[in-house]
């Protein structure tokens, strides 16, 4: 744990209790602070009390006397309206941060570490884990956590010389007051969240507030694929600000880049990407640019840093290759619950037997069109099939099977029977699980136990 000792004998309230708020909850209390825990949900307090947390009604608090309050990222901070307890606190004069600003006040945190922030609409866990094991891989002492794993406040202290990685989402970046990464990465921007930030200027404003206070002895690792990344760096440079730009589809002739399965720096190819089985399709091609960019900028030579890639396990349930039979290659990409993560697997192979379905979103998957040469059958399961095979008709060859597990069964025999040189039997729901499954991981968890029933060898 990183005690958090910024507010020693101050009282300090902290609001919503999962596992950020427990774990900051903890680290004032082991930091000698008074702590006053609050949820709205019964059951969250329950385990929060039972984790060693005190809790107290903040709405029946006296605030006049609280030196901060702590919000859990996924409470309404500005929109659609503020919760009820920060409208309390702004009354009052209190300051409302997160979990990653009492990191920063913390006297745990050594001199000599560095932090890198990584954000993004997409890609940022795969890249986050990714900069992760390329440190280690090098031999430098490195934490990760934050959006991705485990919160920050959880991590052990690192010695002079390490690197925390911190994957952060808009709501964390919202929170923060003093704390500024060595290196902020934004990859991209795409609709999200909106509701909780009035709207897309208000998204886009709190992605560019990660490089707000940063000076030249910090680095903004940017996308320049889309138009509003690509306004941010025109804006950081003009303010003199030291950026990395980062590209996918066509070779930068300063920063990195990647396009037709190679990594470029400078303009000078360094890397064979289509080496990397567990990071396939181009957008990993841009989550292997970010994470060698953030490296550079922290001083890692080139070679160090590309010894470590072919080690990369990848992500649970994101293009995760689970097994392979014969020539067949079974993929559990479980966390695309829509279709524009959907897309990015369906780009990435070409001979597909598509397991899709589940709890449809809006739109479903009429914007998928550009992929159906892709797929050589789909298999249709959970609420979405119907709705799914009218879409795919007269595009894709379509089976409504119902049940993962069917479907399984049906795309490995098919898969297997086909001429194709390299099928790869793929789950992108790009739905939901709920209709069938508890979360996108319990049906990955599925995928996988079904593949290796199947006698698939591990990848």
């Amino acid at each position: 744990m990183i005690v958090a000792d910024s507010f020693r004998h101050q009282k300090v309230a902290v609001f919503g209790l999962a596992r950020t708020g427990i774990s900051a909850a903890r680290a004032l209390v082991a930091g000698g602070a008074e702590v006053l825990a609050w949820d709205d949900k019964p059951a969250s307090r329950d385990h929060a009390a039972a984790s060693g947390v005190p809790l107290a009604d903040l709405r029946a608090a006296d605030w006049s006397d609280i030196a901060a309050l702590v919000l859990a990222p996924g409470v309404p901070l500005t929109h659609p309206v503020p919760h009820d307890v920060v409208k309390l606190a702004r009354a009052a004069g209190v300051p409302v941060i997160g979990d990653m600003e009492l990191f920063a006040r913390s006297s745990q945190r050594a001199a000599g570490t560095r932090v890198i922030m990584i954000t993004g609409t997409n890609g940022k866990s795969t890249t986050t884990a990714l900069t992760a094991h390329l440190l280690a891989a090098a031999g430098v002492p490195v934490a990760v956590g934050g959006n991705l794993g485990t919160a920050v406040l959880d991590l052990e202290p690192l010695p002079a010389g390490g690197v925390y990685v911190f994957e952060v989402s808009s709501y964390q970046i919202d929170l923060l007051d003093t704390l500024v990464p060595d290196v902020g990465v934004l990859l991209n921007i795409t609709p999200d969240h909106l509701d909780r930030h009035g709207g897309m200027d208000g998204y886009i404003a709190v992605k560019a507030r990660l490089f707000r206070d940063q000076d030249m002895a910090r680095t903004a690792v940017v996308g320049i694929d889309d138009d509003h990344v690509a306004a941010i760096a025109r804006h950081l440079e003009g303010r003199g600000r030291k950026v990395t730009e980062l590209a996918i589809g066509r070779v930068l002739a300063a920063g990195v880049s990647a396009t037709n399965g190679t990594l470029y720096e400078d303009g000078e190819a360094i890397f064979d990407l289509t080496t990397l089985p567990r990071l396939p399709g181009a957008h990993n091609g841009q989550n292997v640019a970010a994470a060698f960019a953030s490296l550079r900028a922290i001083g890692l030579g080139a070679e160090a840093i590309l010894a470590g890639l072919a080690s990369f396990p990848g992500l649970a349930h994101r293009m995760e290759l689970v097994g392979q039979r014969g020539r067949v290659r079974f993929v559990n990409d479980s966390k695309a619950t829509n279709a524009d993560a959907a897309a990015k697997a369906l780009a990435a192979y070409d001979r597909i037997y598509w397991i899709a379905g589940g709890k449809p979103k809006a739109g479903g998957i009429t914007t998928l069109g550009d992929y159906w040469p892709h797929i050589a059958k789909a298999y249709l399961i959970g609420e979405a099939a119907e709705d799914f095979a009218a879409t795919l008709a007269g595009h894709v060859p379509a089976t409504i099977t119902g049940t993962l597990d069917a479907a399984v069964e049906a795309a490995a025999r098919d898969a297997t029977a086909s001429g194709d040189a390299a099928p790869v039997v793929l789950l992108s729901p790009a739905c939901a699980s709920f209709d069938q499954f508890s979360d996108y991981e319990a049906r990955g968890d599925r995928f996988r136990a079904l593949v290796q029933a199947l006698g698939a060898e591990a990848a």
